[in-house]
């Protein structure tokens, strides 16, 4: 099996629309949450989610821009930053051998309530935009980046809901370790901040209603949580094998070392209450990394801020890595919000860069821990702490019981 690295990073978050400002809104504990301007919230139970602001997508033509959703702009800009970033020359590659692999959940939804809505506004006769089909379909972002660039190496989109971008990687990871590509640009986007979004996840209860502090709504693993904040944006990864990266004398940032994929086999919408799934997804990441539970120094928690997706994970992480485990753990969606089918890209963005800077982002907002497991963890509570970091695991759970676990090492030549 080959090494696979990681050479490139890219980011559009609600905290920061390049990775070098999402970095430092992360490790400084900045709340990304603010009123929803996207659309009139007044009869909405939540008025508020995690935009990205002050977004220019400047790498587009005029005329071009109307070809793409929101959430496939957010995977172009991200992955331009990420191509800068590894300083990859396009035309100097083998395009044959060098793919994609996006994330992504709802894919093209505001498109779909746009010209669906001006549908039913008309007369009945049916006039849509020539680019609605294309804007709108969940595997178009892979597309259009392997477009862009000529790449035509493996692309397609991973679809496993919030799982997407973090099961991206590690596809990414197994068909570059098996040989089967060079390089793949992997990781996922979500424009989820819509009406039929925000409306429906309100039906289902899922989401914060906390309008009056909605600063602090995104609390994960805090007695008083009460639904998680939507997010948006995108995150992008350059990974190659070793070899790959050695001939162009690229800088390697990390190492990825493991993925573990499992299924909780429980509920539409629910995590298993005991974790099943989520022990087994980490586990198995563990074996593919060849380490021991308490190699791990930072654990990058799927933790929503939902009451019974963070309880389950707090027990599935008791029984993977026992009491008062050698790791910190944070959950970065206190900051960003959840970003869906782009969560696990922008995570392993923080993952990364924890290695790289010797630092744990802290989980922001959590006041009155879960008591059974208050003293069980450290939850990096409130601010970052320095420590060194080896070892980095990425939690990903989605809608339908999808479990991604991935592990990033520190890059020792």
């Amino acid at each position: 099996m080959k090494r696979v690295v990681i050479t490139g990073l890219g980011a559009v978050t609600p905290i920061g629309n390049n990775v070098q400002e999402y970095w430092h809104s992360l490790v400084n504990g900045v709340s990304g949450a603010s009123p929803i301007t996207k659309f009139d919230t007044s009869k909405f139970k939540t008025k508020f989610a995690c935009e990205v602001k002050k977004f220019s997508p400047e790498i587009f033509e005029k005329n071009e821009i109307r070809k793409y959703d929101l959430f496939a702009q957010y995977a172009l800009v991200a992955v331009d930053e990420a191509i800068q970033n590894a300083r990859i020359d396009i035309e100097s590659i083998n395009r044959n051998r060098v793919g994609v692999i996006w994330g992504a959940g709802d894919g093209g939804l505001a498109t779909f309530e746009e010209q669906f809505s001006e549908f039913k506004r008309g007369d009945g006769t049916p006039r849509f935009n020539p680019f609605f089909i294309p804007k709108r379909i969940v595997n178009i972002a892979s597309g259009v980046i392997s477009i862009k660039y000529g790449l035509r190496g493996v692309t397609y989109t991973t679809a496993s809901a919030c799982s997407a971008s973090n099961n991206a990687i590690i596809d990414a990871f197994n068909y570059i370790r098996w040989g089967k590509a060079d390089m793949i640009i992997a990781g996922g986007s979500e424009a989820s901040i819509t009406e039929s979004s925000v409306g429906g996840f309100n039906a289902s209860k899922a989401l914060s209603t906390l309008n009056e502090n909605f600063e602090k709504a995104s609390r994960p693993f805090d007695m008083t949580r009460d639904g998680f904040v939507l997010g948006e944006g995108g995150g992008a990864l350059i990974l190659e094998s070793y070899e790959h990266a050695s001939r162009r004398n690229a800088v390697i940032l990390a190492e990825i070392v493991g993925g573990g994929l499992a299924g909780d086999a429980y509920h539409l919408t629910g995590t298993h209450p005991e974790g099943e799934g989520a022990v087994l997804g980490m586990t198995l990441a563990l074996e593919e990394a060849g380490i021991n539970a308490d190699a791990i120094d930072y654990i990058n928690a799927h933790a929503t801020s939902t009451p019974t997706g963070d309880l389950s994970e707090l027990k599935a992480m008791e029984k993977v890595f026992g009491i008062k485990p050698n790791a910190n753990i944070s959950a970065t969606k206190s900051m960003t919000g959840h970003l869906l089918g782009g969560a696990g890209a922008i995570e392993a963005i923080a993952c990364i860069k924890a290695i790289q800077e010797n630092i744990i982002p802290p989980t922001i907002n959590t006041e009155q821990v879960e008591p059974d497991f208050a003293n069980n963890f450290n939850l990096t509570l409130g601010k970052a702490q320095r420590r060194t970091v080896n070892f980095a695991m990425s939690n990903t759970f989605g809608f339908g019981g999808h479990i991604a676990s991935s592990i990033f090492k520190k890059y020792i030549d």
